[in-house]
Formats: C-alpha cells, sequence, structure tokens
C-alpha cells in the first residue's frame, strides 16, 4: 500500500526548524505588546459572503485562489484567504468599535489559504503576521504600524529590506485613477494579457500589480495614482512621508496596488532579497470603508500581513541568527537499576524547576546513552550510577569541553540554575 503524502502547496514544519518560527512568533508577539496591540485570534473559516464583499468579487483571490465549499448545512463556507476580512467581522460582531471614538489595536499570527501555482515562499496553505487598527482616521496611524512592521523585522535580524509607499487615495481619488488608468489602457487592449483584457473592465488597478511580461510593458508610463488624489487624500499622503522622514528609509513608487479591492488612501509594500522576483516579503494599506461595507458604523481602519514563510526564507538568505527559545538541554545517564529509579526522580525535579530535561527510556548502554545525548543536542550530561548514590553526588559532563565535575545531590538544582545562563 502506497503512503499518503501531504497535499501539493502545503509543507511540515519539523523540529529542525520549528523552532525558527517559534522564534519568529515571540519576536511577533513582543513587538506587537510594545506598540499595545492585542491578540486577537479568528476562526480559518467564514461564510464566504466575508470575502465576496470584503475582498471584492473581482479580485483574483475572490475570482480563482480561494478554497470553498458547502458544508452539510447547505452555507457557502470559504477558507480565509487574507485576515483582514475576518478580524472586521469579528470587531463589529463583538462590539469592539461600537461606539463614536472607540479604537481597537489588534494583532494576529495565523494561516491563510489560496487556490494558487505553489511558488517560493507562498503555498497554498501560508502564515501571517497581521496587525489592523481600528478607529484612527490620522496618517499617524498609518506610520505607526507601518513603523511596527519595520521594528518586527529588524528584531528579526533582517536586513537590506526597502519600503515602498503610495497612495490611492479616498472614493473619488480612486474612481479619478480608474478613470484614467481606462484611457491610458484602452488604446493598448489587445496588448494585455487575457486575464488583463478582463480586469479593463472589471478591475482595472489590478492590471498595475500582474508580473505578465505583456501588462509590465503596457503599463510603462501610465499615470500615477498621486495624479488624481484628491486635496485631502494629497494632505494625507504628505503627512505620512513627512512622518516617516527619519524614522524610516523608503521609496514612492507609483504604481504600487494592493490585490483587495478594500484599500484606500496609503499602500506599503516591503521587499527583501533572497526571494527571486516575487520578493515582498509583507505589506498593508488603509481601509476607510471596509467597516461599513461590512455592517458596521463607518469607521477608519489601517492595517498590515507579514509572510512568515517568505520571512524565514528571506533570513536564510542573509545567514541572520534567530534566538533559540529552546534553551539548552540536560541530559541524564544512568547506570544500573538503583540509578535509573534515582534519574527518574531527578527527571521530574529538574523540570518541576523549569530546566528542560530528558532521559533514554530504553535501557540502553552508557555509550548508547552519550551518542542518544549528542544526537539531541544536549548541552550537559548528570551522570548517576552506584558511586555517585553511595557518596550523594552528581557527576555532570560539559558535552562542548568534555569537563567533568561532581556536584552534591543536595545543590544540584542551584547549581544548574546558576550553570545554564552560561550555554
Amino acid at each position: 500500500m502506497s503512503s499518503i503524502k501531504a497535499p501539493r502547496g502545503t509543507a511540515d514544519i519539523l523540529p529542525a526548524d520549528s523552532w525558527k518560527w517559534q522564534s519568529v512568533e515571540s519576536i511577533a508577539r513582543q513587538v506587537a505588546r510594545l506598540y499595545h496591540f492585542q491578540e486577537i485570534r479568528t476562526p480559518i473559516f467564514e461564510y464566504t459572503e466575508l470575502f465576496h464583499r470584503g475582498v471584492g468579487e473581482t479580485t483574483d483571490i475572490v475570482s480563482k485562489e480561494t478554497f470553498t465549499f458547502t458544508d452539510r448545512g447547505g452555507d457557502s463556507i470559504t477558507l480565509r484567504p487574507e485576515g483582514t476580512a475576518g478580524v472586521v467581522r469579528a470587531v463589529i460582531e463583538n462590539n469592539l468599535i461600537a461606539q463614536e471614538g472607540s479604537r481597537a489595536k489588534v494583532f494576529y499570527i495565523g494561516p491563510n489559504f489560496r487556490y494558487e501555482r505553489p511558488q517560493k515562499g507562498r503555498l497554498r496553505q501560508h502564515w501571517q503576521f497581521g496587525v489592523e487598527a481600528f478607529g484612527i482616521a490620522q496618517p499617524e496611524q498609518d506610520v505607526e504600524c507601518i513603523l511596527l512592521q519595520l521594528d518586527f523585522y529588524r528584531r528579526c535580524g533582517l536586513k537590506d529590506f526597502v519600503l515602498h509607499i503610495n497612495s490611492l487615495g479616498d472614493a473619488e481619488s480612486k474612481t479619478r485613477y480608474r478613470d484614467a488608468l481606462v484611457r491610458f489602457l484602452t488604446p493598448q487592449k489587445s496588448s494585455l494579457s487575457e486575464d488583463s483584457q478582463r480586469r479593463l473592465t472589471e478591475n482595472p488597478l489590478r492590471i498595475l500589480d500582474s508580473k505578465d511580461p505583456r501588462d509590465v510593458e503596457a503599463c510603462k508610463g501610465a499615470p500615477p495614482a498621486v495624479d488624481s488624489l484628491s486635496d485631502r487624500s494629497r494632505a494625507h499622503f504628505q503627512r505620512v512621508q513627512e512622518l516617516l522622514q527619519g524614522a524610516a528609509a523608503f521609496e514612492a513608487n507609483a504604481n504600487l496596488v494592493r490585490g483587495f479591492d478594500y484599500y484606500t488612501e496609503t499602500l506599503w509594500e516591503v521587499t527583501a532579497p533572497g526571494l527571486g522576483a516575487q520578493n515582498a516579503i509583507g505589506g498593508g494599506g488603509r481601509y476607510d470603508n471596509l467597516v461599513e461595507t461590512l455592517g458596521g458604523r463607518p469607521t477608519p481602519g489601517v492595517g498590515f500581513g507579514a509572510g512568515i514563510e517568505r520571512l524565514l526564507i528571506a533570513l536564510d538568505a542573509q545567514q541572520a541568527q534567530l534566538p533559540d527559545p529552546r534553551g539548552p538541554l540536560i541530559w541524564l545517564i544512568a547506570h544500573g537499576p538503583a540509578a535509573r529509579q534515582a534519574c527518574w526522580d531527578l527527571l521530574r525535579e529538574l523540570r518541576s524547576a523549569g530546566i528542560a530535561a530528558d532521559i533514554d527510556l530504553s535501557d540502553r548502554s552508557i555509550k548508547a546513552q552519550f551518542k542518544q545525548a549528542d544526537r539531541e543536542s544536549a548541552k550537559l550530561c548528570l551522570i548517576l550510577g552506584d558511586d555517585e548514590l553511595k557518596n550523594g553526588q552528581v557527576t555532570v559532563k560539559n558535552l562542548g569541553t568534555g569537563e567533568q565535575s561532581s556536584i552534591p545531590r543536595v545543590e544540584l538544582i542551584e547549581r544548574m540554575r546558576s550553570m545554564i545562563p552560561d550555554f
């Protein structure tokens, strides 16, 4: 009988790498706390209507890439393709922004699902760290989210990343820009890709995000979005750039768009080397109409999503060293039946004291036990045999240096606590 493999576009995160994920997630939580964002956890599936109304009927994500099915009750359910719509639904349903002047600042870490061709760092199930801030329309809130994202990358050890910013403006500005783009591209319609010929009438801004060489060539010389900004939106974007001056290097990218219809005003994207042509590791923007679109009180919002797989690839490419959250491991070596019982008691005592410890449970030879300790990357071995039991001692061996010493059994826990910070 043949073995069953993981579905295409998914990946197992094995113990050799899972510690890196733990490290990145720990940094994300730490940074979110420093910026006073609190965690929210939403379901990984929602009613399909949420994404059709929120993300947009004509986006590629909704029209081509969602995992959608009918449940046993006859409802259409979709695995979330992105995090923002579900968070907006949650804050509306749970009245987090129901009162005039109320605000909410939340973050999340979890998987998203898109049925697309798997590519480097972008699987059909991929993980994101994201933040959303509701209730503040001022550009300062945009910049706080941007700085949080960049701070997250720096604390992970990432270097040489680039912040790109743009603005689509308010509803008036977006309509004006859409019309300008259609006028520019209509004479070139026959040279566009098949998808972008359809987009020209349904969602022309998405053409700017196409990687098809035909579309890239056709968009050269396209009018920039900033030329269509209203006075209010122009002032908003100018203030964003002023606030970023001195805080973060950035590049204004007139053709930057995002994959969701809900974005308004400020947009941004962060790119990093080591990922090939698809070098974005995260991005976000403002979405001042989304809460109202999904049934809530008119409330401004802004946030970002940062892909964890793509970040880890970029970190590996730069040979960045993430902090290892696992800490040193203590391995117990038992010589004889009496020592095995004593080691079992000591094992429970070490763990109760918050010290990571393990033992070979298969009753193998001393040599085999040491080999196992090496394979498990233990830092210290605690050796118990008849002599140690008789003298009330424990032999401690440093597996890095080979040095051995004897410690009174009654002092062991205290001595281990003092030794562990050295590793």
